[in-house]
Formats: structure tokens, sequence, C-alpha cells
């Protein structure tokens, strides 16, 4: 069975960074790369970051204050978002991707049900 759990998200001041992780079992690295996504109310889904065993991708809109890395040994991927907006706000997504997707960061398999992110004054 694939789980991919978020965690880390929640109330944070304009120009405030935060850190999400993203705990993940029933994939491998060989097969799949984990990504995030987010979804603001009233908005479409879009992508921000996929990590494979080799590469990191990012989409044109997110690179420069987002970075994904991983934990080899916890099975964990992290997105590290900094300069934090009111834009940002929305519930952050995780997910496993076939690695030949990554680069895309536009369809995955297997999601995780999410996290709150909310910036603020």
């Amino acid at each position: 069975e694939v789980q991919l759990v978020e965690s880390g998200g929640g109330l944070v001041q304009i120009g405030g960074s935060l850190r999400l992780s993203c705990a993940f079992s029933g994939v491998s690295f060989d097969d799949y790369g984990i990504g995030w996504f987010r979804q603001a109310p009233g908005k479409e889904r879009e992508g921000i970051s996929c990590k494979t065993s080799g590469s990191a991708y990012y989409s044109s809109a997110m690179r420069g204050r987002f970075a994904t890395s991983r934990d080899n040994a916890k099975n964990t991927v992290y997105l590290e978002m900094n300069s934090l907006q009111p834009e940002d706000t929305a519930v952050y997504y995780c997910a496993a991707l076939q690695k030949r997707m990554c680069p895309y960061i536009y369809e995955a398999d297997y999601w995780g049900k999410g996290t709150l992110v909310t910036v603020s004054s």
C-alpha cells in the first residue's frame, strides 16, 4: 500500500519561512519521484517541484523561493519555502510521480491528503 503523509503546515507571517515534510512508503525512488503541488481556494492545482534519486525539478514560477530535498534514512521529502506571501496560502500536497513524469510536475499516481499553509500578517 502506498502512503504519503504531509506535515508542517500552519500559519506563517508574511516574509516568513516554512518547511513541509512528506513521509512516504510503498514507492521506490527507482521508479518514482516525490512531488509537491498546491491548490489555493478557487484556483487550479499547480505543480511546485519533483525530487528523484538524482535530480530536483521545479516549475518556473516556483524556482528560487522553494527548495526540495530528501532524507533517505527517513523516507521523507521536504519542501523548504521562503519569503512567503499571502498568495502562497494553499493546501500543499505531496505525491508520487512516475520518474519520467517528474520534469513536468503535472500528473501523479498517488497523493497525500494535504496540509494547509496560511500566510498572513
